[in-house]
């Protein structure tokens, strides 16, 4: 079932990139952005990646904290954080189950092809991290500006 606006967002524990584990009570009273990325150091995820790199000060500002989670394994991402200088926390979510609990897996269709895997997707949490905003099948280029305008970001 889709996450919708006003929804509790599910409560998990994934690995980051150390092998440190974080939960998302870990942020409690805190805004949050959750983005939902099919694999570390692939053009499109790494373009998605780099924009909240390049973003996070003004989110950090407006008083959100970014988490971005994916099936790679947690060296793979570490490989991702340190070739790209990434300034948030990219979990390992390696059996699915967050990203199944957010409706962010799912079947998929590319090039005439069906398969399962992680449907590119963004939550935007509140301090009690219910739901304020949640966006399916979004595009990596673009995306993080499409945030910024829904936060009220962009002057």
């Amino acid at each position: 079932m889709r996450l919708e606006s006003g929804m509790q967002a599910p409560e998990f524990t994934l690995e980051d990139a150390s092998g440190t584990k974080v939960a998302l009570s870990d942020y409690a009273g805190k805004k949050v952005i959750i983005y939902f990325y099919p694999a570390a150091s692939t053009p499109g995820c790494t373009k998605q990646a780099c924009d909240f790199r390049d973003s996070l000060n003004s989110l950090k500002s407006a008083g959100y904290t970014v988490l971005g989670i994916s099936p790679d394994a947690p060296g793979k991402l570490a490989n991702f954080t340190d070739t790209e200088s990434l300034n948030f926390p990219v979990l390992s979510d390696k059996d699915h189950a967050v990203a199944t609990a957010y409706d962010a897996y799912g079947e998929k269709k590319n090039y005439g092809r069906t398969y399962l895997g992680i449907i590119r997707s963004t939550f935007i949490l509140n301090e009690d991290h219910a739901v304020e905003h949640a966006l399916y099948n979004v595009r990596a280029t673009g995306h993080v500006s499409r945030i910024r305008k829904i936060l009220g970001l962009d002057a």
